[in-house]
């Protein structure tokens, strides 16, 4: 009888391991691939000389490294055929974002008439000590508002509540925001006594125009998880993003490393213009996300089985001294923006 009971006990217990690991191979089925890292936000600039100036000596940021590719591979890579690239990586506190200057051939300017629920609307939120003194720099530098002025999220939004924000423009056009957080709100690392002014990048925010499709490709597919939702409205949203009658449904996500991804559904007016059919890299508002993958091949075909279509035909091997990953291709989401999955 003892033996009989040791024996339905380790019967069960098999059973119980067989469906946790049955049930742990259908979630990497339907989530794919996790993302270990965001790695990096890039944009395309016109002027590398210029953009470096302005990201280290108005922003703070510090140049990590500077580089010149071309050839074949980064053709297919990118879909842009006889380009050469200067490409330079620049931090701020453990953030990174990535300028790409196509010195050859070149893409097409920013829209003068961009506005935040344009489809193809991107940005980094660069995280401030005090927003005062953050302010007053941008105003000595003659930067170009987007925001009327620093606004400050009220209480009847409790999920932001105290979070002061601010958004401008580089000089390529890229949207940009500064945000300072309260005690209590954003990753408690911000909170941490320095002398620094600028911290960190926080999240990139994109704008998209269904808040459950977009999940099903970043949460579902890529495996990044939803750390936060907030609704926002009023008049401070309004001339933060100066977007009349705006109103939003916010979701924060994130990867086990790295700034958040930040979708901004705009429920009103609605999602502004859709991302240019013929839009390409060498555009200037062309950004891309870096996402770091044990597997860029398992990653692709995943994305593939999902009903995604990486624009990059397959993933492509990157060989010589100033390659910044050893395989990686370029995908978009259901919107239009460019993510760069890489393999180290």
């Amino acid at each position: 009888m003892k033996i009989f009971l040791k024996e339905n006990t380790l019967h069960k217990t098999c059973l119980i391991v067989g469906l946790v690991l049955w049930f742990l191979s259908v979630t990497v089925v339907m989530f794919g691939q996790p993302v270990q890292k965001v790695e990096a936000v890039g944009m395309t600039v016109a002027e590398m000389d210029r953009a470096v100036d302005f990201y280290s000596r108005v922003l703070s940021f510090e140049k990590v490294s500077d580089t010149e590719v071309f050839g074949t591979e980064y053709e297919h890579l990118t879909g842009v055929f006889g380009l050469r690239m200067r490409i330079v990586r620049m931090r701020l506190g453990s953030e990174q974002i990535e300028l790409t200057d196509y010195l050859t051939p070149g893409g097409k300017p920013n829209p003068a008439d961009t506005r935040s629920n344009d489809l193809w609307f991107q940005h980094i939120a660069i995280v401030v000590r005090d927003m005062d003194q953050a302010y007053a720099r941008l105003r000595k530098h003659n930067v170009q508002h987007v925001s009327t002025g620093p606004q400050t999220i009220p209480a009847t939004n409790p999920a932001a509540a105290g979070v002061k924000a601010f958004y401008f423009r580089d000089p390529d056009g890229h949207n940009l925001e500064l945000i300072e957080f309260p005690a209590g709100k954003g990753d408690p690392k911000w909170q941490a006594g320095t002398d620094q002014l600028f911290l960190g990048i926080d999240h990139t925010a994109i704008a998209v125009s269904n808040t459950a499709v977009s999940l099903k490709f970043y949460q579902d597919a890529l495996g990044l998880q939803v750390k936060g939702e907030s609704h926002n409205v009023g008049t401070e949203q309004e001339h933060l993003n100066n977007v009349a009658g705006a109103q939003l449904h916010i979701s924060a996500l994130r990867s086990k490393a790295g700034p958040g991804i930040e979708f901004l559904e705009y429920l009103k007016p609605g999602p502004g213009r859709a991302f240019p059919a013929d839009a390409r890299t060498d555009d200037l508002f062309h950004w891309q996300t870096t996402l770091v993958v044990a597997n860029a091949e398992e990653a692709a075909r995943k994305l593939k089985a999902a009903g995604n279509h990486p624009f990059t035909p397959q993933p492509v091997k990157l060989s010589g001294k100033e390659a910044a990953f050893r395989k990686g291709f370029l995908v978009r989401d259901p919107d239009g923006h460019a993510l760069l999955v890489v393999e180290r």
